[in-house]
């Protein structure tokens, strides 16, 4: 049987001292029919060379967007896999996991979506904030949509789908800067049950510039995650335990970070 062709999208702006090692990542797969397209935003700092370099082996474009969303949106847009996902600038895939998801939509033709694990780490690729990512696994093992509505447990860099199932519930909503990935979950959940690998597919990388390290960044963060599940629940129930739950997490992150862990 002939694999299925996964395209991947990065989005990228300066992001030129993590960029390459995700480029890496992505190609040392050594998956047959892979499509990787780069979207960058017009960096000003040593992206552009490092893409240059890998000309040869992926596509990439750049030119001003209108941020993140718009620029995943535009990236699969101009992609034809009939797998997709995206993978952010900074994080990695890890050996393996473009075929393990081909060979579990190959397996399961219903589903529509598949969610694996992820690692969390540092700048220099050591594992961190452990409690949180097995916590994340215990509710990934159990996962259900009101769940989903109480916290997000879904990590972007080890989930994919299918084109159909792209072409019924629309790209990501670009009015969102920070959980445009948490509502397009719920919004895929709320159609389809997602099928749960329990292999570790992908990294998350926490450094001092990620988007949502600072606390003015948190606040938005927050904000715009409360308006969201407003939109598929009006349950005050699940609000009160998904308020409930964001204190907690907000809580035990800040507790984290203090003691960097």
């Amino acid at each position: 049987m002939e694999s299925p062709k996964i395209s991947i999208v990065t989005p990228s702006l300066n992001q030129g001292k993590f960029i390459e090692e995700t480029i890496l990542s992505v190609l040392s797969q050594n998956y047959p029919r892979l499509e990787y397209l780069v979207v960058d935003g017009g960096s000003s700092d040593t992206t552009l060379h490092v893409l240059e370099r890998y000309s040869d082996r992926i596509r990439w474009i750049s030119e001003r967007d209108g941020g993140q969303t718009n620029a995943i949106n535009k990236g699969l847009r101009l992609t034809d896999g009939t797998i997709v996902g995206y993978l952010n600038a900074d994080d990695i895939l890890l050996p393996g996991s473009l075929w393990t998801v081909a060979d579990a939509f190959a397996r399961h033709s219903e589903v529509r979506w598949v969610i694996g694990k992820c690692r969390i780490v540092d700048e220099k690729n050591s594992e961190i904030r452990k409690p949180i990512t097995n916590y994340k696994n215990f509710l990934l093992k159990r996962g259900s949509f009101p769940l989903l509505v109480m916290t997000n447990y879904i990590s972007q860099p080890a989930t994919f789908w299918r084109r159909d199932a792209l072409e019924t519930v629309g790209f990501l909503d670009e009015s969102l800067h920070y959980v445009m990935d948490y509502e397009y979950w719920l919004r895929l959940y709320s159609r389809y049950s997602p099928l749960f690998l329990p292999q570790y597919l992908a990294a998350f990388k926490i450094h001092p510039s990620s988007k949502t390290t600072s606390m003015g960044h948190r606040n938005a963060y927050v904000e715009e995650e409360r308006r969201v599940v407003k939109r598929y629940t009006n349950s005050a129930w699940l609000l009160f335990l998904h308020d409930l739950h964001r204190l907690l997490m907000t809580t035990a992150y800040s507790i984290i970070n203090r003691k960097g862990v």
